[in-house]
């Protein structure tokens, strides 16, 4: 099994979706001694902005431009060769950090991960499970706040256009309330992950 593990927090060791993430990969390796893990960390190593590149062959481009085709193919095999993603995701301004956003520019695309047919969209990238580990600061899942998350509707709407059905979400909220909080809400999420993980994976 090819598990993709991605993380997207500036944050560093303070990193809330860093740390569950981590736990969901090692509860993986427990489970599964033989999983072959790629790590990605968007922050430490982020992508720049999607812009258009040049469509003439790789070797005639200039070696930047050569360069960057070179590595958005390289994200995009990430994606493809996975079977499981994990996605440190954490909520910013109601939505996903840039630099995660960066990284779905770069699996969304047309003829590799979906395609336009008469009858409507179709994904090509279905068969894989996806894990996404979120930090809020706030409450938000079934709250009248739950309008504005924009983060989990939308990493929900994107991998449902490239086919993946298999998601799921764990998450620490009201992390920014107090110490206290913080501390309650990331040993609920660490229990959700040895519950699930130690009997699905």
């Amino acid at each position: 099994m090819k598990l993709l593990q991605l993380d997207s927090s500036p944050l560093g060791t303070h990193s809330v979706t860093r740390e569950l993430a981590a736990a969901v990969v090692a509860q993986f390796r427990r489970d599964q001694p033989d999983v072959d893990v790629t790590y990605r960390d968007l922050a430490t190593d982020a992508l720049p902005h999607w812009t258009p590149l040049p469509r003439e062959a790789v070797d005639a481009l200039p070696p930047a431009v050569r360069a960057e085709v070179e590595r958005n193919e390289a994200v995009l095999q990430e994606f493809l060769a996975a079977d499981v993603i994990v996605i440190g995701a954490p909520m910013y301004n109601f939505g996903i950090p840039s630099q995660l956003k960066a990284w779905v520019d770069r699996i969304a695309v047309a003829g590799r991960t979906f395609r336009y047919t008469a009858q409507g969209p179709e994904g090509l990238a279905g068969g894989k499970r996806v894990v996404v580990l979120s930090g809020r600061g706030g409450f938000y899942a079934d709250t009248p706040l739950q309008t504005a998350d924009f983060q989990e509707s939308y990493l929900r709407q994107v991998f449902a256009f490239l086919g993946v059905r298999d998601i799921e979400f764990i998450r620490a909220e009201g992390v920014g309330i107090g110490a206290e909080q913080r501390a309650a809400s990331l040993a609920a999420a660490h229990a959700t992950i040895e519950g699930t993980f130690a009997k699905a994976a």
